[in-house]
């Protein structure tokens, strides 16, 4: 597992031995990036000086990935004690540390947010409602920024987006089927 462009391209990063954590695999991690630079409702900027939010972060490879094509900083939340070894490591090796916080939390019962994110990164086990009930616990601690990009990876495709959020665009690789979800926002740009 490597990262894909940007600065740090091409540098391998680690993951904990094992199956618990799940690394987005290169091909839907360039297919992403390809969307949010690309498609209309995207474009570098978007990702130039971004806030990233990376929940069950694991190895951090998008975290990682956003940090090297140019976000500002990124949060990792994750809190399997392999994959905060992993992480931390793969932070060190790219030497981000200033650019880099890391909570060892849940992204189900995630701590208040100090400054809502611009991008957030979703990629939780692929159980029924994992998503939706991170995006609610998430939201109301103030990580999603109104008319943020939320990308979330689930095992199969829900019937009907998040309560609140636009579907942007949508893509499969193997098993995993990502969503690039928008938050929207009511006139005084509190999110719905």
């Amino acid at each position: 597992m490597r990262i894909i462009a940007g600065h740090w391209r091409g540098r391998t990063l680690v993951a904990p031995p094992g199956t618990t954590t799940r690394p987005t695999a290169e091909r839907m991690r360039q297919a992403i990036f390809d969307m949010l630079w690309h498609a209309p409702w995207g474009g570098r900027e978007r990702l130039a000086g971004a806030q990233v939010l990376d929940a069950f972060a694991g190895t951090g490879a998008m975290g990682l990935e956003a940090l090297s094509r140019g976000a500002a900083a990124t949060v990792f939340l994750e809190r399997d004690a392999a994959a905060l070894a992993a992480l931390r490591a793969n932070i060190a090796g790219c030497k981000a540390a200033a650019q880099c916080r890391v909570i060892a939390g849940d992204a189900l019962r995630p701590p208040r947010s100090m400054a809502a994110c611009d991008l957030v990164f979703l990629d939780p086990p692929y159980a029924a409602g994992a998503v939706e009930a991170a995006l609610v616990a998430l939201t109301k601690a103030g990580w999603v920024a109104a008319g943020g990009l939320v990308v979330a990876e689930y095992g199969a495709v829900p019937a009907a987006p998040p309560p609140g959020f636009t579907v942007l665009a949508e893509r499969a690789h193997g098993a995993a089927h990502c969503l690039i979800l928008e938050a929207a926002a009511d006139s005084s740009g509190k999110i719905l």
